[in-house]
């Protein structure tokens, strides 16, 4: 199975098994995402919708946030990881969007880049989730499970990654994919022990051709038979 195979076998499945994919982080506008985004860096999905009611009942738009300091926001936040940078993070957040966007939240991956705390992969996600671009937010569920399947050779960094799945992925079917393979990663493809006996794609995927061809591979041990004991003279 060649690559252009591999893709189109891989997208043709997640198609027709999983039509609707969407972001579980919990929010209603823009502005509730992108807060929601910074707040997920190394931090589960559903820890971060635990959080995030509290702290958008205390502040309920970007212009409120943008008066706070970290050490209002902090307490808001105390259970999620890395709190003080994060606090940090959202209060310098809100005061640039304000300031520099009136408080819209940017289609501009470029732009969404500039605002304190939004990275390249956080950027990607809110273009792709609210303004429906062809972008690709490589998280390590991304970036371990487009790896996995052979979806990316080689590559060092989210980056890298990024680029080749952008290649040979559709641009209609960039922003989906993103969520089929964090969804896959999530609940089927995991870090420690795959679920490789429930998983949909097995036959598509390099890492598993690879782990039954060991199996194969594999001989079993010839099994040494214990010599009777010798019976002493009566």
């Amino acid at each position: 199975m060649n690559r252009h195979e591999r893709y189109a076998a891989i997208l043709n499945y997640f198609r027709k098994e999983r039509p609707v994919a969407e972001t579980e982080l919990e929010y209603t506008n823009p502005y509730e995402l992108l807060v929601a985004v910074i707040l997920s860096a190394q931090c589960t999905d559903k820890r971060v919708n635990l959080t995030t009611p509290h702290l958008f009942e205390r502040y309920p738009t970007v212009f409120e946030l943008a008066t706070a300091t970290s050490d209002d926001i902090f307490p808001l936040i105390r259970s999620i990881s890395y709190p003080n940078n994060k606090a940090k993070h959202l209060a310098g957040m809100a005061r640039k969007l304000v300031d520099d966007f009136g408080g819209e939240v940017p289609a501009s991956i470029d732009a969404l880049q500039t605002l304190p705390g939004v990275g390249r992969k956080t950027a990607n996600v809110v273009a792709s989730v609210v303004f429906n671009m062809p972008a690709m937010a490589v998280d390590t569920h991304v970036f371990r499970v487009s790896a996995r399947l052979g979806l990316t050779v080689r590559a060092k960094n989210p980056l890298q990654a990024e680029k080749q799945l952008v290649k040979y992925i559709p641009e209609s079917d960039i922003a989906m994919a993103h969520h089929w393979l964090i969804l896959h990663g999530r609940y089927t493809c995991l870090a420690r022990t795959p679920k490789c006996e429930t998983c949909g794609i097995t036959s598509h995927c390099q890492y598993f051709e690879k782990k039954a061809g060991k199996k194969k591979l594999v001989k079993k041990r010839p099994v040494k038979l214990k010599k009777p004991e010798s019976k002493g003279r009566t």
